[in-house]
């Protein structure tokens, strides 16, 4: 089950924590990886862990806000069956405290960023027959979160994105689908304690930790596993749906 034999796909963001669980068990499932970060070094970690596994990854410098150079890189890689669109950053702010170049940046990144993925990879997906979208959503995009002002609308952004593109191009046999986490373990957030609360790292990681009901936040291969489920023939009948991955955040959260 899940095989994604003769597969090709990109992974944007895929140098590390979630892009790096999904890109990899992509790979192990057989798929051929592209992963697109802002640099190649960011990469690089993801890409020797594919290719000791026996499988071929690829990897692209590029920020996904530039139109043209996302253009040219889906062009270099030519037809592909999947893309996993999950290059993002954070913010931390409420609507009167997050700055206009702030919000600019999270928009270009979050929002366009995925834009200009959708937008270079449908050609290539038509190439190919169809194929599959995965759009990293969040809980944010539904349900309120405190000083999260500006990723929240990103993420809602996102998320609607997701079922308009899933409305358009299910006649192409194109699915599109997105995954919406609560808090995941990635060094992210290691680095988010590190440097707003160094000296009482591991309590704040447990005060993290149990927002989520089930006590724990996720691993980044969990998010893997249901973007595998989601890229397989598997999944061949869902499309237009978001998948809250969130330990009980948005329903038992009362």
């Amino acid at each position: 089950m899940f095989s994604l034999q003769n597969k090709r796909a990109v992974v944007t963001g895929g140098g590390s924590g979630i892009g790096k669980a999904i890109a990899t068990i992509l790979a192990k499932q057989g798929a051929e990886v592209h992963v697109i970060e802002l640099g190649t070094e960011q990469a690089e970690t993801t890409l020797s862990e594919i290719e000791a596994a026996g499988s071929k990854a690829f990897s692209y410098a590029c920020d996904v806000s530039d139109h043209n150079a996302v253009n040219e890189i889906f062009k270099q890689v030519g037809p592909i069956n999947i893309l996993v669109n999950n290059a993002g950053i954070a913010h931390i702010g409420k609507a009167d405290t997050t700055e206009e170049a702030d919000f600019d940046r999270v928009m270009r990144v979050n929002v366009k960023g995925v834009y200009n993925c959708l937008y270079a990879a449908i050609p290539q997906l038509r190439l190919s027959g169809g194929g599959v979208i995965i759009n990293m959503a969040s809980i944010a995009s539904l349900v309120g979160l405190p000083d999260r002002f500006v990723y929240s609308a990103a993420k809602g952004a996102v998320k609607a994105m997701t079922m308009s593109v899933a409305k358009d191009y299910i006649g192409e046999n194109i699915r599109c689908n997105s995954i919406s986490p609560a808090r995941v373990h990635t060094p992210f957030v290691d680095g988010f304690l590190q440097k707003n609360y160094p000296d009482n790292i591991p309590e704040m990681f447990e005060k993290l930790s149990k927002t989520q009901p089930i006590g724990r936040m996720a691993k980044p291969e969990e998010i893997g596993a249901l973007a595998l489920y989601l890229c397989s023939d598997e999944a061949s009948f869902i499309t237009g749906c978001d998948y809250p991955i969130d330990g009980g955040f948005t329903t038992l959260n009362n």
